[in-house]
């Protein structure tokens, strides 16, 4: 259920119209049309006292309740709610201030930060239906409170993530196998790349038939990405963040652009300009090898181009 103002503004003052604009478009308001402005139910009150205000000055308003017909009239309501988009924005200015941080005085920083952190509490403020997108940036924010304390509190303890995700050292993880489900899709790509890369260079990869379940991890081995794996999603994270994380990777701005792709295609959320491409790629190499091991190394010249790729380094 929604309640829908219908509203003809008045043609003067110019004050009260460009005020009722503003406040519209501050409360997140759907527009089905011109004059036709949507909110929530419970959100009726705010909308009947714009509607007095116009009517105060000489417009039309009336507040309705709203009902779907049907699920799909339900679902394209809904979808014009949808905050992708502003969360792609924001993940922008967060980025941007993760590559200037070694640039930065830390009263600097912490002002870029609580900038950062007010528009993401904004825009959770209009986000009636939040989803993945929302999760997501609650944990890149989390995560770059994290990165600005390690770099300008130095020495200082800091406390242990409340995330589940444990600290390992790499030094303890060479020479080893590595088990996930065969015919690897982006998240397991990008994780056996990701092991071979930074954690253990030897790495040998063991296929597993992700059709029987439970998967059962061969023994001495490392499992990755299903149920019961020593590495898998966490909370908002997918295997590849979650790695990362444990390795202390994750500060890297340069694999934090390869998480964002890797995100996106394995579970939705923020979308970022290099996913479309990436997964143009690895969907024709997973046509062109047969072979998993083939197609993990096709796979590894890609990530390796994408982290490389010029914007990426601080």
């Amino acid at each position: 259920m929604w309640a829908i103002l219908i509203v003809t503004l008045p043609t003067q003052p110019n004050a009260v119209r460009l005020r009722i604009w503003r406040a519209l478009k501050a409360l997140g308001c759907a527009a089905l049309r011109d004059g036709a402005y949507l909110l929530p139910d419970a959100h009726a009150s705010i909308l009947e006292s714009l509607a007095a205000e116009v009517r105060e000055h000489g417009g039309t308003a009336s507040v309705m309740t709203l009902a779907p017909r049907d699920e799909a009239q339900r679902v394209e309501v809904l979808a014009q709610f949808d905050r992708t988009d502003a969360y792609a924005q924001w993940r922008e200015t967060a980025t941007a201030l993760q590559l200037e941080l070694e640039g930065l005085a830390e009263t600097e920083a912490r002002r870029r930060l609580r900038g950062v952190a007010d528009a993401l509490q904004a825009l959770r403020g209009i986000d009636y239906y939040p989803g993945p997108a929302a999760e997501q940036a609650e944990s890149e924010l989390l995560a770059l409170r994290r990165t600005l304390d390690a770099r300008f509190s130095k020495g200082e303890p800091q406390p242990r993530p409340n995330d589940g995700i444990e600290r390992l050292d790499r030094a303890r993880f060479q020479g080893k196998r590595w088990a996930t489900r065969a015919r690897p899709w982006a998240d397991r790509l990008a994780c056996a790349w990701l092991v071979r890369r930074f954690i253990d260079p030897a790495a040998e990869f063991v296929w597993l038939d992700g059709a029987r379940a439970p998967v059962r991890t061969p023994r001495g081995a490392i499992g990755f990405d299903y149920d019961g794996a020593r590495f898998t999603h966490i909370g908002t994270r997918v295997t590849f963040e979650v790695m990362a994380a444990s390795f202390g990777l994750e500060s890297d701005p340069r694999l934090q652009r390869v998480a964002g792709a890797v995100h996106y295609l394995d579970v939705g959320g923020i979308p970022v300009p290099e996913a479309a491409g990436l997964e143009a790629v690895l969907g024709g190499l997973r046509e062109v090898h047969a072979k998993d091991d083939k197609l993990i190394a096709a796979a590894a010249a890609v990530f390796d181009a994408l982290y490389a790729a010029p914007g990426a380094s601080s």
